[in-house]
């Protein structure tokens, strides 16, 4: 999934990190012959790259960035309260993540930028990426919530 460079840090081996918008860290090493990102070594070649998008592998795998916090929670909702939004495709803001959390029953999520097509339960939750479309339909008796995180102030 193509995200927009935020910013731009360090790892602890002191290699530059790209900062995606999506909150995950992505290396952008200057390492002629294999990778060749000149603009990597200087504070202006960096500046100049802002906004612009790489691949996010963890998002594609639905991966819930380091040291993302939760900040709120929807309330309980049931095959018959769950808000008619939650049953079409949506999305949430930027550097918004979310877990669907399941506390009985079974749900279907669907995300189709990503080709998820998932039955959630107890056992298994959901992970919301950041402005990717998805949607939930409950397979029968079902109740769950959501938990959103974000990056802590």
């Amino acid at each position: 999934m193509q995200r927009p460079i935020t910013g731009f840090g360090h790892d602890e081996q002191g290699d530059p990190i790209a900062i995606l918008s999506c909150g995950h860290p992505q290396h952008v090493r200057h390492n002629p012959p294999f990778i060749n990102r000149p603009w990597v070594t200087t504070e202006q070649g960096r500046s100049s790259m802002l906004g612009t998008a790489l691949n996010c592998v963890r998002c594609d795998g639905f991966e819930l960035p380091d040291g993302f916090v939760s900040y709120k929670q929807t309330p309980v909702f049931t095959e018959e309260t769950i808000p008619a939004g939650l049953k079409k495709d949506h999305s949430t803001k930027t550097g918004v993540w979310a877990k669907i959390i399941v506390i009985q029953g079974r749900l279907r999520y669907r995300v189709a930028a990503l080709g998820t097509d998932m039955e959630l339960s107890q056992d298994k939750l959901g992970i919301v990426v950041p402005e990717v479309l998805h949607s939930v339909e409950p397979l029968g008796m079902v109740r769950f919530l959501v938990e959103f995180y974000k990056k802590p102030d």
